[in-house]
């Protein structure tokens, strides 16, 4: 079965890649990328799950393939849920994973510890042409850093702490945050109701 990512974020892709690369069953993964001509896709959901079934729903129709969409984001308990859906572009339209990891240390500027709880929460929806459709989450305890540690992963894994090993995402082996990680946790999920929904997608 060809499945398409609903993303152009290399680092999700790969790390999505890996993941389903534990699960042989024959899927020909492909990401945006291959299929220029649908162009970025929006995301117009106050939610997770909303942004995820849309993604996923939108390119599913332009492909004519089954499409997996991920969304995900970090919520900070001091900042009421913030950055949340708007995590990518939380310093803006054109951001970058420092410019979004620099402004939320900057609002968290004189936090105590204890109050810079945070979590990683991933929703994946899983679409097929037929209609059928798969909608899993995952969630990932921790809280933020005073300052980036560590060179692997992407986004605000520099600033975000593991609750159980004390270390940073970006400290992390990719085993080790897979293991751990929101989006690991959602994609096992899937991995888990994939024969179900895949027999159910090619009706």
């Amino acid at each position: 079965m060809h499945v398409v990512l609903a993303s152009s974020n290399t680092g999700k892709i790969a790390e999505i890649k890996d993941l389903l690369r534990e699960f042989d069953a024959g899927l020909q993964v492909s990401g945006l990328a291959d299929f220029p001509h649908i162009g970025p896709v929006p995301e117009p959901g106050e939610t997770f799950e909303a942004n995820a079934l849309y993604k996923a729903q939108y390119v599913c129709q332009r492909t004519g393939l089954v499409s997996l969409a991920d969304d995900s984001g970090l919520e900070v308990d001091a900042l009421n849920g913030a950055p949340g859906v708007y995590s990518a572009r939380y310093s803006g339209e054109q951001a970058t994973d420092e410019a979004n990891n620099a402004k939320l240390l900057k609002a968290l500027a004189g936090v105590n510890d204890e109050d810079r709880r945070a979590r990683f929460c991933c929703v994946l929806a899983a679409v097929a042409p037929n209609g059928e459709q798969l909608l899993l989450d995952g969630t990932w305890e921790g809280w933020i850093a005073t300052s980036p540690r560590g060179g692997r992963g992407f986004g605000y894994d520099p600033i975000f702490i593991d609750k159980e090993s004390g270390r940073t995402a970006a400290e992390m082996s990719r085993e080790a945050k897979s293991s751990r990680s929101h989006r690991g946790q959602a994609l096992r999920k899937l991995i888990r109701l994939w024969p179900e929904f895949a027999s159910r997608a090619a009706r």
